[in-house]
């Protein structure tokens, strides 16, 4: 399979399917997402017991998704106080093609942080209160508007866009990539070459869309991804607005030297960018400017991270060889490689974070399942095998399911794959069926970490997790037998919002990195492996095969 293909798995990996959270909650606890919105009364006996619950100063953050966005306030120990949300459907215009109007985030994201200040409001405390907010954003969506007017020149291209394929094929055909092809850049960058990024689909915007072109020519053009749109919109716009994204999502175009931390000329050169156009490289945590209007009108903004680094950060995963899941439609697993650069042979090498201008960057390595969340909703909604989590029995009775539906993607890299049930016999029942789903998501993440683990020579002592399919015990403890070691939930799903809040209150003083690491220690629900490790390495075995079985059941698909 080509990187192309790869990273087109990859974006199928966040697009397919729908959430399944009122599943996986059955027999847990309401979060604090959802007590904190039902207690957002006037009463004065509810803004007396909010009161006592939560401790000022606080900390917003804005999450910008590709389906939705919300903003959501943090309290000093973390505690979620209010939020407010907003659904944002992609647009489809054409078949493979994907795009936002950047002047929908944009309102949005403004409308989202009044409906959060306005609840703050409701509990008795001030918009004051809040004393800085950190941004985190969909990843790869690309961005150009005119300097001048603050007028985007086009709709946003969403980082799962694939129009860019002839332009990968294109520029493959160029002398600069005759010797590694699609790896011609990763030592530079540590991404291959692929739709999927910001470099190509900025060139199809300056190839194609006349108003680009005339507006680079007048000097009047600037690039930037979901987060830089919204800082320079927030921090004044035309009228002085920072135009400055941070390392993480400057990681993820393919134009950053990923040694250097700034953008690389000769990356630039391949792909005809003028540099002019380019955001500055901040680090991740930092006064970026303060927002100019609206309720919160005069608070900095001290924080940029990339969703999945975002979501490194609010598992605490500062310490090199700490790694997260995090289990949505798909999975995305981060290994935290310190301040090492380790260039993935299965994955990708992107930038963790880098928390402050004076700190160093941590580096880190990402892999993807593609079915995890969707493998359960098939089993929910399509197959209807199974209506509650106690349908779900002990043991899979020697039968595998591989819920490859697109393909395989890290380490097997297959999109000629696809699902498969093996194993079965005359005694298997539904319940069977249903642990065997299960476990082949687990069997998914063993491999993704094991690949990576590989590439990095590292070896974990836990894996720290979220997510909808998190917040079920009897799922994680699956996990961690499969694994051998502990997996850990921490003690919020919205562990995305919350490292860009980490990251925005470790700016001004809020919290401080030592702090964090043990408020969430203590928080932190753990599950050791209790299978004996010859029966983990026999299962192990039995999924190779299964795997196996799941190849070359797509005709003329590259592998």
């Amino acid at each position: 399979m080509d990187a192309t293909t790869k990273v087109q798995l990859l974006a199928l990996t966040a697009a397919a399917g729908a959430s399944l959270a009122s599943f996986w909650l059955a027999k847990s606890q309401a979060t604090q997402s959802s007590s904190s919105s039902s207690s957002s009364s006037s009463s004065s006996t509810k803004n007396k017991l909010a009161s006592e619950h939560f401790a000022p100063p606080f900390v917003g953050a804005l999450d910008q998704g590709t389906s939705s966005t919300r903003f959501i306030v943090f309290d000093s120990r973390t505690n979620i106080v209010v939020s407010h949300q907003m659904e944002l459907p992609p647009l489809y215009p054409q078949p493979g093609w994907a795009e936002h109007s950047g002047e929908a985030i944009l309102r949005q994201s403004e409308e989202c942080i009044a409906g959060a200040v306005a609840k703050l409001e409701a509990l008795g405390y001030a918009a004051s209160d809040i004393k800085a907010v950190g941004i985190t954003n969909q990843r790869e969506t690309t961005l150009v508007w005119d300097r001048i007017t603050g007028v985007p020149l086009y709709n946003a291209i969403v980082w799962l866009d694939s129009r860019t394929h002839a332009i990968v094929e294109e520029l493959l055909q160029q002398e600069n990539f005759q010797a590694a092809g699609k790896d011609t850049l990763r030592p530079v960058c540590g991404l291959p070459l692929s739709t999927y990024f910001s470099a190509t689909k900025l060139v199809w915007l300056i190839k194609n869309v006349p108003a680009v072109q005339q507006a680079i020519q007048d000097d009047r053009c600037i690039f930037g991804t979901v987060d830089t749109w919204l800082i320079w919109n927030l921090t004044g716009g035309p009228n002085g607005g920072a135009h400055v994204t941070d390392v993480t999502n400057a990681s993820r175009t393919m134009l950053m030297n990923l040694k250097t931390l700034q953008w690389d000329s000769s990356a630039c050169e391949v792909f005809g960018i003028p540099m002019s156009i380019l955001p500055r490289i901040r680090s991740s945590a930092e006064e970026y400017g303060h927002i100019i209007s609206g309720p919160l009108a005069g608070v900095p903004l001290t924080c940029c991270l990339g969703d999945q680094q975002a979501a490194l950060v609010g598992h605490m995963c500062f310490a090199r060889g700490e790694a997260k899941n995090t289990y949505g439609t798909g999975c995305f697993l981060l290994v935290n490689t310190g301040e090492e650069i380790v260039h993935s042979k299965h994955g990708l090498t992107t930038v963790g974070y880098q928390l402050g201008p004076a700190e160093a960057p941590h580096y880190a390595l990402e892999g993807a399942v593609a079915m995890a969340g969707e493998a359960v909703r098939w089993l929910l909604q399509d197959m209807q095998l199974i209506s509650s989590y106690s349908e779900i029995v002990d043991d899979a009775g020697g039968m595998y399911f591989v819920p490859a539906f697109t393909g395989l993607l890290a380490p097997h890299w297959r999109s000629d794959a696809r699902g498969v049930a093996v194993g079965m016999s005359s005694t298997t029942k539904r319940a069977h069926f249903v642990r065997a789903v299960l476990e082949g998501v687990a069997f998914q993440t063993c491999e993704v970490l094991e690949a990576l683990t590989e590439d990095s020579d590292l070896r974990l002592k836990s894996l720290k997790v979220g997510g909808g399919m998190a917040v079920n015990d009897l799922f994680l403890q699956i996990q961690a037998d499969l694994l051998g070691i502990e997996v850990t939930r921490g003690p919020t799903v919205e562990t995305t919002a919350l490292g860009a809040a980490v990251g925005a209150g470790l700016a001004v003083g809020v919290y401080s990195r030592e702090f964090l690491t043990e408020l969430h220690a203590h928080a932190e629900t753990g599950f050791e492996p209790r299978m004996e490790p010859g029966v983990r390495q026999e299962k192990a075995k039995g999924w190779v095969k299964a795997v196996h079985k799941s190849f070359g059941w797509v005709d003329g698909q590259a592998v």
